[in-house]
């Protein structure tokens, strides 16, 4: 027992953080790899520990007796011994059910057929009989098994494994998210294909003169994705905060490879972007690049293409015509850019591509809708992970304060917030016309600062930009007058700048240093995040991060939420009360 230590485990998998304690910091940076943060008010953080955040953990090298040594290093009281144990169990599910390469088989093009075809099929190995048994006794995924034992005709002889399935190739992506649902995460230790050569390599001065430094830590991530490039390497998760570079991450992958590589990024400008990138810091010229979106859609060595493109069908019970992209090349390496914004019905491609080395590039791996799982099983676990404050530490990123401002509902709209639905509350909230004066008073507060404003409900920002007189940019903005705004701001021939929730990814506004959030969706933690990136490039000035919540509302509830994912990396919020003046000297 030592009450100086700043974690209390408990007997529920939940772990309580004293914030005050001396090593609360050092504790949060330690329990980045294994544990999920749930809440975070002002004393004490809760973390727990989920099996996704350990199988996540295993997949880098971090055992249970990493995750067990953490806890008793920290701990104020005894760890409870069924926490330890539960931990060891849960994590050492992963690696028990192993993919393999198998055997190429002859098989009847339709049952009864006398013609065949030759399929190639995989291996799925348990290392014991009773998790064979297990996953044999799994109705959905047993549709997909053949046992080696009770159907010779499929058996490849003695070289079969013990304990095995024999699993057709095209149903290796779907067998793992089976499998990781019932609770068994697949190590997928089959090879990947090597894909087109393409000889592209990172030039050692950018095209525009600079000398090109690859940080350790982006030399460190690009590794753990590529490894040996034998099996079970070649895929997974890269998680780093926005501004630490996760382009030039990408870009050194493509250097190690050296394939045709298919790069899926949220939106026209990202891009843009990304083709910028390109031409600025590798060898590649613009005829091997194509730009594959609504305005130009051209396959070459190396494509960049948008996640709305991919998703668009005519009609909704239609095919979706343009994954065929995902088959025009023989690709060695797709790059989902932003992977926790992966759209559901590219998740279905992604089971299919399997055999293609890719890596997933995000600064957080939260995703509202539940489906980290899919992430895992299909892009892959996460590789790489560095905490945001030991990036700013290090000055690869801005330091940051995060502030909240807290504005009262006007009275004449306390009825109509009262008797409104929870969408419409948030939405009556959310454009509190009172927050329009505070976004005035903070950017005179702070002349000599880039600032973006950004928000949710464009009625509410066409109002700001009617009073502040500043460009804005929204869905409906033009590609290219969209590109034409970025670049002055990037200039300095804008120093305010509206954007609607089209400038949360994969955008780079390197000199902005402040951002005042008016409105969010909802009790996003990823938007949080992504907002909070846009002011993270690295710059001698301090960061400011505003955002504004109308009191005692659900607007109020949402934001708590949104601001766990930056409690866990270490970010504290200064809250202020606005009431007709703000004091931003206190």
């Amino acid at each position: 027992m030592n009450y100086e230590n700043p974690l209390i485990v408990q007997g529920d998998r939940s772990l309580l953080l004293d914030v005050h304690a001396p090593l609360a910091e050092e504790c949060r940076n330690a329990l980045i790899p294994f544990a999920e943060l749930e809440k975070s008010p002002e004393h004490l953080h809760t973390y727990r520990l989920t099996p996704l955040s350990l199988w996540n953990a295993a997949s880098a090298g971090f055992s249970a007796d990493d995750a067990a040594e953490v806890l008793q290093k920290y701990a104020r009281y005894d760890v409870p011994q069924s926490v330890v144990a539960w931990i060891k169990e849960t994590e050492s599910r992963f690696g028990k059910i192993t993919l393999i390469a198998g055997p190429d088989i002859e098989v009847p093009v339709k049952e009864g057929s006398a013609e065949k075809i030759v399929e190639h099929f995989l291996y799925l190995v348990a290392d014991s009989l009773p998790v064979f048994k297990e996953i044999g006794a799994n109705h959905s995924v047993k549709k997909l098994l053949t046992t080696t034992t009770c159907h010779p005709e499929l058996d490849s002889g003695s070289d079969a494994p013990q304990y095995s399935f024999l699993l057709k190739l095209t149903d290796r992506g779907t067998i793992k998210q089976l499998l990781l649902q019932a609770g068994w995460p697949v190590k997928d230790e089959v090879a990947l294909i090597d894909g087109e050569p393409l000889d592209v390599s990172l030039r050692e001065t950018t095209s525009s003169g600079r000398p090109l430094e690859i940080r350790e830590y982006q030399k460190g991530a690009a590794h753990a994705l590529v490894g040996d490039r034998g099996p079970g390497t070649g895929f997974g998760t890269i998680v780093l905060p926005c501004g630490a570079g996760k382009t030039i991450v990408g870009m050194t992958i493509m250097d190690m490879l050296k394939t045709s590589t298919l790069i899926i990024t949220t939106n026209i400008s990202a891009v843009h972007q990304w083709i910028d990138e390109l031409l600025d810091k590798t060898n590649l010229t613009a005829d091997q690049i194509a730009e594959y979106s609504g305005e130009s859609k051209t396959i070459k060595q190396v494509t960049v293409a948008t996640y709305q493109v991919l998703t668009w069908r005519p009609d909704k019970e239609g095919p979706y015509p343009h994954f065929s992209i995902f088959h025009e090349r023989p690709w060695g390496l797709i790059i989902y850019d932003e992977v926790h914004m992966l759209p559901a019905p590219v998740f279905r491609v992604v089971a299919d591509l399997q055999a293609v080395r890719r890596v997933g590039l995000t600064a957080t791996l939260v995703r509202e809708d539940g489906c980290e799982g899919y992430v895992f099983s299909l892009v892959g676990p996460k590789r790489y992970d560095v905490p945001w404050k030991e990036l700013e530490r290090d000055r690869w990123i801005a330091s940051a304060e995060c502030i909240e401002v807290r504005i009262d509902l006007p009275g004449a709209q306390e009825i109509d917030y009262a008797v409104a639905g929870t969408r419409e509350k948030h939405k009556i909230a959310s454009m509190n016309p009172d927050k329009l004066p505070v976004v005035r008073q903070i950017i005179d507060h702070f002349p000599d600062d880039k600032i973006l404003v950004i928000g949710q409900y464009l009625q509410q920002l066409d109002e700001i930009v009617k009073e502040l007189g500043c460009p804005i940019i929204t869905g409906k903005t033009p590609n290219t007058e969209r590109d034409r705004i970025y670049n002055d701001f990037r200039e300095g021939k804008i120093r305010v700048l509206v954007v609607s929730k089209v400038a949360n990814f994969a955008i780079d506004l390197p000199d902005a240093s402040l951002a005042i959030q008016v409105s969010g969706t909802f009790g996003s933690r990823q938007e949080e995040a992504q907002r909070l990136g846009r002011i993270l490039r690295p710059k001698e000035r301090k960061s400011r991060f505003f955002t504004l919540i109308t009191r005692n509302t659900v607007e109020e509830e949402f934001g708590s939420n949104r601001q766990k994912f930056l409690a866990e990396q270490g970010y504290e919020y200064k809250i202020v009360r606005y009431d007709g003046e703000l004091n931003l000297d206190e």
